[in-house]
């Protein structure tokens, strides 16, 4: 976690990192486990990294693909998501194709072609509940 990361190059314990956010030690202890965080914490964690408040909050929806874990994945996984790191990018991804599968169904005689645009939608879906179920994001 990104937090913890922070906390890590300050070289600072969880009680100094409370201490000079104004946080309590279980609140630190919660944000580094990777739990979700009120807007003040984060917030306050901001001002003592001297970071802005966005690199915080993309950290819930980012994956990170420096860590084992990416590479551990297997490559079906890494090459849907090449390029896109973003949960939320690729959950628009899988709208927009499911969306344009529909309109397209109307009118477009190739079928072949609608079809695949909604297969396509379904893997980008499995993909992400993979990713969910690994927690990877």
């Amino acid at each position: 976690m990104l937090v913890k990361k922070l906390r890590a190059e300050k070289k600072w314990s969880q009680e100094q990192l409370a201490m000079l956010s104004g946080l309590s030690i279980r609140t630190i202890q919660r944000v580094e486990s990777g739990q979700s965080a009120s807007i003040e914490t984060l917030k306050s964690l901001a001002s003592v990294f001297e970071i802005d408040i966005n690199r915080l909050t993309e950290e819930i929806t980012m994956i990170d693909k420096k860590l084992e874990n990416w590479a551990m994945q297997p490559l079906w996984f890494r090459f849907l998501f090449f390029g896109i790191t973003s949960r939320r990018n690729q959950l628009f991804a899988e709208f927009s194709i499911l969306i344009f599968g529909l309109i397209a169904l109307f009118y477009f005689e190739n079928k072949f072609a609608v079809a695949g645009l909604f297969i396509a939608s379904y893997i980008t879906g499995c993909a992400i509940r993979y990713g969910d179920s690994h927690n990877l994001w």
